[in-house]
């Protein structure tokens, strides 16, 4: 049977206790001022769709959310991992620390969808023309995060304690060698004078029906990680082969065996794995072995041990394997600093599930299956306790099963989920404040 990402929630998350559980009922304040931003979301949001920028180059959108943010009477810090703008809303009255992050950088994507407000921008990517799209939605979690602090800013008399606003750059990965993202910005003093207790972060997701919210407690979205693999043989004329070393057929044979890492010696009953090589690179003529191959590709696991051990075993077949046809590899396992796993702080989580229902409706919160799709925000939840969650993007009457994905160039948000976001955050965040943890 065909099974979707979203299934009902588990009886697992229901049956934690709820310490301190935030209010059952959606508050009016939420809805009143998620009635009062939400032309200007859905304004920004096209904005920001119309304009994309790729990671690290996101000057105009972090010019944009600065300026609004010092419109709303705050001082924004900027310049931050290159363009992060990070800014704090002081309540009138004392309690808690949070942090609520947003996303902000495109893809390098030629948009496909028919909108008033399509992206037209085109860019030179490693070393090929493309389009740029804002094909994950980050477009939208920008929007909403600004919806949120113009609503948090009008009742911040009432507020207790601080709210940081993090807008980041670079979640899709800084190209080349340069670094970016979320641990950058932690590396450049993010939490240094100012530690939350809790974080929250949210994500428009296409598998998910517009309306509905997906969560779940633990590990949420695999950690990701990149490997690169150089097989050296020796070249020689393809019609005397004993002449060289073949690094082609070594490096089949590397592929080959890298296979049973997870179908033989990984417990996938405990939690799943992928190993999976996305580019093959080697050789340049019909007739002459080459020298060398590349390979790279991308592993995604749950677990920190697991983790470890395919880095090891990869290595392991790449270098016996080659040896094995009288090649050497140079294996780089992993070859970058990946993305950790995004875990979801079971207590946090149980305690916000009673938010999310508020404003979506008990049956239309979810739990969706662990996600091999990575994120960054997985950094700031190594930091302080942290709860992500997705919100619908696809619109009803289309199968979320089907409709394109995130990352398609036909990806389409329906901007219903620009409200529910902005109802959801709100509410999570004025729950947290205003109850203490029991």
């Amino acid at each position: 049977m065909k099974r979707p990402l979203s299934v009902a929630l588990s009886c697992a998350l229901f049956a934690l206790p709820l310490a301190a559980a935030a209010q059952d009922a959606q508050r009016p304040e939420v809805q009143a001022a998620a009635a009062k931003v939400k032309d200007k979301v859905v304004a920004w949001r096209r904005d920001f769709h119309q304009h994309p920028e790729l990671s690290n180059r996101e000057e105009r959108t972090a010019a944009k959310v600065a300026e609004h943010l010092r419109a709303l009477g705050l001082k924004p810090r900027t310049g931050i991992a290159r363009h992060g703008v990070v800014a704090i809303i002081e309540g009138g009255k004392p309690g808690p620390r949070i942090a609520l992050r947003a996303d902000m950088d495109a893809l390098p994507v030629t948009e496909q969808v028919d909108l008033p407000f399509a992206s037209k921008v085109t860019t030179t990517f490693n070393g090929q023309t493309t389009g740029v799209m804002h094909a994950c939605g980050h477009d939208a979690h920008t929007g909403i995060l600004l919806g949120v602090a113009d609503a948090l800013v009008a009742m911040k008399d009432q507020l207790p304690g601080q709210v940081m606003l993090v807008f980041q750059p670079s979640e899709e990965g800084a190209p080349g060698n340069e670094e970016g993202g979320a641990s950058l910005m932690l590396k450049e003093g993010l939490f240094k004078d100012f530690k939350p207790e809790a974080m929250f972060g949210l994500h428009v997701f296409s598998t998910v029906q517009a309306g509905q919210i997906a969560v779940r407690q633990g590990p949420l979205m695999a950690a990701s990680d990149r490997f690169s693999i150089k097989i050296k043989g020796r070249q020689t004329h393809g019609s005397r082969p004993w002449g060289g070393v073949d690094p082609v057929v070594a490096a089949a044979e590397v592929i080959g065996s890298a296979q049973t890492i997870v179908s033989r010696r990984t417990d996938i009953a405990k939690l799943p794995a992928v190993v999976s090589f996305g580019a093959i690179h080697g050789g340049i003529r019909y007739n002459i072995i080459p020298d060398e191959v590349e390979m790279v590709g991308t592993i995604r696991t749950f677990d920190e041990a697991m983790r470890q051990r395919i880095f090891a075993d990869l290595k392991n077949v790449s270098e016996h394997v080659s040896a094995a046809h009288g090649a050497t590899a140079v294996a780089n396992v992993p070859d970058s600093e990946g993305n950790p796993v995004t875990y979801n702080d079971p207590a946090l989580t149980a305690r916000m599930l009673p938010s999310l229902q508020a404003v979506a409706g008990r049956d239309n919160v979810i739990e969706p299956s662990l996600q091999m799709g990575a994120e960054d925000f997985s950094y700031y939840a190594k930091e302080v306790p942290s709860m992500f969650f997705f919100v619908g993007a696809t619109e009803k009457g289309v199968d979320p099963v089907t409709a394109p994905s995130n990352h398609s160039p036909q990806f389409k948000l329906d901007e219903s989920s620009l409200d529910l976001g902005v109802r959801a955050l709100l509410q999570v965040t004025l729950d947290y404040l205003h109850q203490p943890k029991g």
